[in-house]
């Protein structure tokens, strides 16, 4: 079951939400898995509490929503969405974190 999707925000907003590493990095695990994950696979070096404010920041700028199936809690990357409302940002930002990252850029 989804949480009501908040409306994908205003450019600088959504920038904003992705100028965080930590967010960054969310966001590019979430693309390149191409579909949602726990929330637990999608950082690393900081704590619960923590994370969960980087969800909310993400979740309120439209990037993403949060899943709960059969009780786990999960991420999902609402490309559709933000390519609709910003086309090729969500691509280009991805391309260039997995670069970054040493990863395969699709």
């Amino acid at each position: 079951m989804a949480d009501d999707a908040h409306p994908v925000a205003r450019v600088q907003q959504v920038l904003a939400a992705l100028h965080d590493p930590v967010r960054l990095e969310i966001v590019r695990r979430l693309h390149n898995a191409g579909g949602p994950l726990q929330c637990g696979a999608l950082y690393d070096g900081i704590n619960k509490s923590t994370a969960t404010h980087h969800f909310k920041i993400l979740r309120e700028a439209g990037v993403t929503e949060r899943l709960v199936i059969d009780g786990l809690t999960f991420q999902r990357l609402r490309v559709d969405e933000v390519e609709t409302a910003l086309p090729g940002l969500l691509g280009s930002v991805v391309s260039c974190a997995n670069r970054d990252a040493g990863a395969p850029v699709s």
